[in-house]
C-alpha cells in the first residue's frame, strides 16, 4: 500500500486538518482499483438481466450507505432515467422489526445470517460494505453466502477475513481505525455506480 499523505490528526489548526483530510480522500480515491469497480458493474448488470436479487448490508456507517444503495440503485435510477425497471436491491439493515427480532432471538451475530436463510435464491448477489472486514455477523453471512451466490466487498485497512469470502473485492487504502474516509469513499463508489446507471439505462 502506498503511503497516505501526512495524517489529518497531527494537525494543530482546523484549516489545516481539514486540507489534510481532504488530501487523504484524494489519495483513497486515486487508489481505487477501477478495473475491479467495473468488474462489480457488468455483474450488477448481469444480476438485471437475469432478474436476480442484489442485498447489500454492512455496520454502522457502512449501514447508513447501504439503506442509499438500495435507494440509489432502485427508484432513483427509475427517477432519473428513462427505465421502467432498475435493480431488484435489497438491504438487510432497512428492516428494525426484524434486525431486533433476530438479535433478540439468536444473537446479533445472526442480524444478516437469518435473513438472506429468508430471502437468498441461487444466482442472487451480495454487497457486503465494511471498514475491518472482521465483524462477526458480516462473516457469518459471508460463510453461508459463499457456496450459494458471488459476494463483493468494498473493504477498507487490509479487507480482514471478509476479503477470502468475496469472488471481487475492493480495499479502500486506508490506515487502521480511519472508519470515517472509509466510509466516506464507499459513499461515493455508490454515486459513481447510481450516476452511470441513470444514465445507461
Amino acid at each position: 500500500m502506498k503511503t497516505l499523505r501526512q495524517h489529518y490528526n497531527d494537525s494543530k489548526t482546523f484549516k489545516v486538518f481539514a486540507q489534510r483530510y481532504i488530501n487523504y480522500l484524494k489519495d483513497a480515491l486515486n487508489d481505487l482499483d477501477l478495473k475491479t469497480l467495473d468488474l462489480i458493474r457488468k455483474e450488477f448488470e448481469n444480476t438485471k438481466k437475469q432478474k436476480r436479487t442484489i442485498f447489500v448490508f454492512g455496520n454502522g456507517g457502512a449501514a447508513a450507505t447501504a439503506i442509499t444503495m438500495a435507494n440509489d440503485l432502485g427508484f432513483d435510477i427509475m427517477k432519473k432515467s428513462k427505465s421502467k425497471k432498475t435493480f431488484n436491491i435489497d438491504c438487510l439493515n432497512s428492516n428494525q422489526s426484524v434486525i431486533t427480532a433476530i438479535a433478540n432471538d439468536t444473537g446479533y451475530e445472526n442480524i444478516f445470517l437469518n435473513q438472506l436463510k429468508m430471502k437468498f435464491k441461487q444466482g442472487d448477489v451480495a454487497v457486503i460494505l465494511s471498514a475491518s472486514g472482521n465483524s462477526e455477523n458480516l462473516i457469518k453471512a459471508a460463510q453461508w453466502l459463499k457456496k450459494k451466490g458471488k459476494i463483493f466487498g468494498i473493504m477498507g485497512f487490509d479487507g480482514g477475513k471478509l476479503k477470502k469470502y468475496c469472488k471481487n473485492y475492493l480495499i479502500i487504502k486506508s490506515l487502521k481505525s480511519d472508519y470515517g474516509p472509509v466510509e466516506d469513499v464507499q459513499l461515493i463508489i455508490n454515486h459513481i455506480f447510481a450516476h452511470w446507471f441513470q444514465n445507461k439505462f
